[in-house]
């Protein structure tokens, strides 16, 4: 067990099964407390010929384990996977997540962020929670895999259904076909959400646009013009989109249609791991697009909801 300095205070943790506290060395003089494996740990202290040897580690943290020797990060080490390693490379660590943007004083309506020293590695273990390990847990999980590439601002994606579009009326338990416009996401790239549900970072191709995919969802509402929030859990079509646009466009056909009544048609535009697609800055337009359109018997607008929207439908 060892402890980590979180927003001022220290926070023991627990190292994973089969992986032990260790003491290590930035190479510069610095050193630092982690987890690793035992193996890891010998092969650094094999390849460093200033590192010492098997005793108490000088951890930079309260409560390091002993038996721990100093040894090197070695973002460079020789034959070592930087992908593999058990310990963050020093030429990674972002610094400026130790500040928790209240120095100087900014304006009221902005709290402080929760601050780290090592990218939030070990943050799992501050909560009471499983780890996601790339499943769907209903119950809550906590996820460690790095958010990954964010797309720049000439790369942000945007999307708009051509079918239906807003406020369409569509004819009741008849196949129909859902269309929608895409730019900037290289759909298909779909993982196996049993296995690898955000699993790995947010990656995007030679253009720059984010490598993913789209879902469709369509809610009922009691409504066209509801206003209380809808229940995310109850829908009457999904579907995770796993094709490429054909020139621009994404489809899926929606086999015997759905009843009548009115309906929010959603996307969720998701990198390959399902994760939703994240951009380089926070002011921009919306990622998604959402349309509302009603189903009646005929196909036919429904005079009700014609005059609800002042005949505008």
């Amino acid at each position: 067990m060892f402890a980590q300095c979180v927003d001022g205070e220290f926070v023991l943790q627990e190292c994973a099964s089969g992986t032990i506290c260790a003491a290590l060395s930035t190479g510069n003089g610095e050193s630092f407390t982690t987890c690793t494996t035992q193996a890891d740990l010998d092969s650094r202290l094999g390849s460093n010929s200033t590192g010492g040897g098997a005793g108490s580690g000088a951890g930079a943290g309260a409560g390091a384990g002993a038996g721990a020797g100093a040894a090197s990060t070695g973002a460079g080490t020789a034959g070592e996977d930087p992908q593999s390693s058990l310990t963050l490379s020093a030429d990674l660590v972002q610094t400026g997540y130790s500040q928790d943007g209240q120095h100087p004083p900014i304006p009221a309506g902005q709290d402080p962020s929760l601050t780290s020293s090592n990218n939030f590695i070990n943050f799992c273990g501050t909560v009471q929670k499983p780890l996601t390990n790339g499943t769907q847990i209903a119950n809550g999980s906590c996820n460690s895999v790095p958010q990954g590439v964010l797309a720049a601002t000439t790369n942000m994606p945007s999307a708009k259904f051509t079918n239906p579009a807003n406020l369409d009326t569509i004819r009741a338990n008849t196949t129909f076909v859902i269309t929608m416009a895409i730019s900037h996401l290289q759909a298909g790239s779909f993982a196996n959400a049993q296995t690898n549900y955000y699993s790995a970072p947010q990656q995007v191709d030679s253009n720059g646009d984010i490598i993913g995919h789209t879902h469709f969802v369509i809610e009922k509402l009691t409504s066209i013009k509801q206003v209380t929030p809808t229940s995310p859990g109850s829908f009457v079509f999904f579907k995770g989109v796993d094709t490429p646009a054909l020139k621009g466009i994404l489809s899926v056909p929606v086999i015997n249609g759905i009843d009548v009544g009115v309906y929010r048609l959603s996307s969720i535009n998701s990198a390959t791991n399902h994760q939703p697609v994240l951009v380089s800055i926070a002011q921009h337009g919306a990622l998604d697009d959402m349309v509302y359109f009603s189903v009646t018997a005929d196909g036919t607008p429904d005079p009700a909801i014609v005059a609800a929207l002042g005949g505008n439908a």
